[in-house]
């Protein structure tokens, strides 16, 4: 189905509202469990969680992409009994799968925390979460389906919902069982999540069920699953090769808790400090890094159908034109967020989680993390152009670096080490990945609006860096107007700065330019 450009756009910033709204809940849930549980019990989380995405990744077998772009061209070819077809076939699949897998891994957990997890007490979380995977991977399918039709405000509505519900869980159940231990505390974080995705799909469900779409005379569930071979192999071909980027991705992540456990052990650190630091980076630096990301990512979203549908129409125009929307979206956002990330680091994270010394890691990881916020729309590009493979070997190798980075600077120089490393992993991921775009159909792209917003970072760092100083130690204003103050004082440089900038380049631009 060709998407007009209003679609695109409203679809763009239905979620990325959503996503705005439901980062800043997460925001609060997290720095609430952060809080009450301290880094230790982070740690716990941070170890328990890796395992659900695999099987997840396994269960959806990639189909949400693949239902959302064949929904849209059934759905353009009024092809009503073929998108329910899509839809049952794909339930089916996951259903069967999510909950096979989800039984294996209850029924195995004693042997997979043995493997899996440096801290045993991270068991309880990790026992709470399993159940997770067969809501998420149905949600998925009925997600996949209401992007097909081009529904977005129905996806971001379920997504609002879900961390409204979590956040609320989170409270009581940390509350609740936090007298019992920190273990136990954990536990009823992850068990929140399983309650909030519930509710989730129940909306959707519902959304799904006042569509009232009317099935034709004779036909039943079991019928599309006895005829759907077709559209199994359909959803495969385009599932499949997505499939093994999340299935690398998981894998890794499930080993990445026991990879830091073990570099920091090597370096010296007892368990309960090594869970201590893990949980500062991970559950303390990583949050802030990924708050300002959520526009890029609900970009990203939209950004594939759009791209797609460029490339097979052969406009090579047009997916110049949204790649640059895209890059320069990721500048827009990346820019100031990355200098003040960088700049306060210490206050932010003793403002936020009372804990100055996950600063340092902060302000290491923020320059590096800066090209994080082109790889989520660059990702998407290569699977609009049907590159799928470039980029899971682009992970893959980027991957191996980072565990190679993390365990031998790890080991070498502790939490700063790793810290390190894991930025090392960043910046070779987004590299390979605009390697991969330019080898494919080329960059072409301004240099004048970098080197603008270049300069315009260094006078937001110095007078922010100034201001901060200024007000604390002259007007000698708490911790959290001082930090309100001068960030939004160095943001306010930094348009200025930036437009004034763009206005010079303009007016020259003008000049040089004969007519």
């Amino acid at each position: 189905m060709a998407l007009k450009k209003e679609s695109f756009m409203r679809g763009t910033m239905a979620l990325s509202v959503a996503a705005f709204i439901n980062r800043i809940l997460g925001f609060i849930s997290g720095m609430y469990v952060a809080r009450v549980l301290g880094a230790e019990g982070i740690g716990l989380l941070m170890m328990a969680h890796p395992l659900v995405p695999l099987v997840i990744t396994i269960t959806e077998l990639g189909l949400p992409v693949a239902i959302s772009k064949l929904v849209a061209e059934a759905y353009a070819r009024d092809e009503k009994e073929k998108v329910r077809r899509i839809l049952y076939v794909s339930l089916s699949v996951t259903t069967f799968l999510s909950v096979t897998l989800t039984t294996f891994s209850l029924l195995g957990s004693h042997w997979i925390a043995s493997i899996l997890l440096s801290d045993q007490r991270a068991y309880y979380a990790m026992l709470a979460i399993t159940p997770i995977a067969p809501i998420v991977a149905v949600s998925a399918v009925l997600k996949g389906y209401f992007r097909g039709i081009q529904q977005m405000k129905i996806i971001a509505a379920s997504d609002v919902l879900e961390y409204s519900v979590q956040i609320a869980c989170v409270l009581a159940l940390v509350h609740l069982l936090l007298p019992y231990g920190v273990a136990y505390a954990a536990a009823g974080a992850m068990a929140a999540s399983v309650v909030s995705e519930a509710i989730s799909l129940s909306f959707l469900a519902i959304s799904y069920k006042l569509r009232g779409e009317a099935r034709a005379p004779g036909e039943t569930w079991a019928g599309h699953i006895r005829h759907g071979k077709q559209t199994l192999n359909e959803l495969l071909q385009i599932g499949l090769p997505t499939t093994g980027q999340g299935v690398v991705q998981s894998v890794y992540s499930a080993f990445q808790p026991l990879l830091i456990a073990t570099s920091l052990g090597l370096a010296g650190l007892s368990t309960a400090l090594a869970t201590k630091q893990f949980g500062m980076l991970a559950g303390y630096a990583f949050p802030l890094l990924f708050m300002p990301s959520f526009i890029t990512q609900s970009l990203s979203t939209a950004l594939v159908p759009a791209i797609g549908e460029a490339a097979a129409n052969k406009n090579d125009r047009l997916v110049h034109e949204r790649m640059n929307q895209a890059m320069r979206l990721g500048l827009l956002i990346g820019a100031p967020a990355t200098v003040i990330l960088f700049e306060w680091a210490t206050p932010l994270t003793t403002l936020v989680y009372k804990t100055p010394e996950a600063g340092l890691l902060l302000k290491i990881l923020a320059p590096m993390f800066f090209l994080h916020y082109f790889d989520a729309p660059m990702h998407a590009i290569l699977l609009g152009l049907g590159r799928a493979s470039a980029t899971l070997w682009n992970y893959i190798i980027s991957t191996a670096f980072k565990a190679i980075a993390i365990f031998v600077f790890g080991s070498q120089f502790g939490i700063v080490g790793i810290t390190f490393g894991i930025g090392i992993g960043i910046v070779m991921q987004t590299l390979l990945n605009f390697f991969s775009i330019s080898g494919s159909i080329g960059i072409y792209m301004s240099i004048q609006p970098y080197l603008m917003v270049t300069v315009s970072m260094l006078l937001m760092a110095i007078s922010g860096h100034w201001m901060f100083d200024y007000l604390t130690a002259v007007q000698h204003l708490s911790l959290v107007w001082s930090v309100v103050d001068s960030i939004i004082c160095a943001l306010m440089v930094y348009f200025v700065a930036f437009l004034s900038l763009n206005a010079i380049h303009k007016a020259t631009r003008t000049i040089l330019i004969p007519r």
